[in-house]
């Protein structure tokens, strides 16, 4: 199905522009959003007369979401969430977590803004973005740990779970009889014969 786009949208293209798209997605997404009208005549009539103004509201968007990017700066959500020894959460962190999260700093952000490609389910930092316009996005580093102690220490770079099971070199090794049967365990050897 061809469509127009009424505003720009990621690995698609940008206002005014007619693309063809499988007709789910427009159906199902972009016409019922508003984000596209189809490409008929009526249609492309109807945008080219209305384009300068559609276009200066989304200049007008686009100024407040750049005002509210510089309200986030290097924002760093802490989460403290119950985990396993393995580092596996139980249960996992999702948008609604950190829109809440996010609102309570103060920041204006919505579950549709947020892009968390997949949930997290484990402890470490992660980077999220937040699209606050389909032009403007800005990127939340998310640390997720199971004490504020070890949030800390992943803030500051260190490795949590390598820290925990850092491996003992000098542990014990065991024989190696190549002559052995498969399956037999190394036999212990007699003291060298002493003179």
């Amino acid at each position: 199905m061809d469509v127009i786009l009424l505003e720009r949208v990621e690995k698609l293209g940008g206002i005014g522009d007619v693309v063809t798209v499988k007709d789910g997605f427009a159906r199902n997404f972009l016409l019922p959003r508003k984000k596209a009208l189809r490409a008929n005549e009526a249609n492309k009539k109807v945008f080219e007369a209305n384009r300068a103004r559609i276009e200066a509201e989304n200049a007008a968007r686009r100024s407040d979401a750049e005002a509210e990017a510089k309200t986030f700066g290097d924002v760093t959500v802490t989460l403290i969430r119950q985990a396993s020894n393995t580092g596996q959460l139980y249960g996992s962190v999702a948008v609604r977590d950190l829109v809440e999260i996010l609102e309570g700093e103060g920041h204006k952000v919505t579950k549709s803004q947020v892009i968390l490609d997949k949930p997290i389910k484990s402890i470490g930092v992660y980077e999220v973005r937040v699209a606050l316009h389909p032009e403007v996005i800005v990127t939340v580093k998310v640390n997720v740990a199971r004490s504020p102690e070890e949030a800390e220490m992943q803030a500051q770079g260190v490795d949590v779970m390598s820290q925990m099971f850092e491996r003992d070199e000098a542990g014990f090794t065991e024989d190696y009889d190549p002559n052995a049967e498969p399956g037999a365990t190394a036999e212990v050897q007699p003291e060298e014969q002493q003179a």
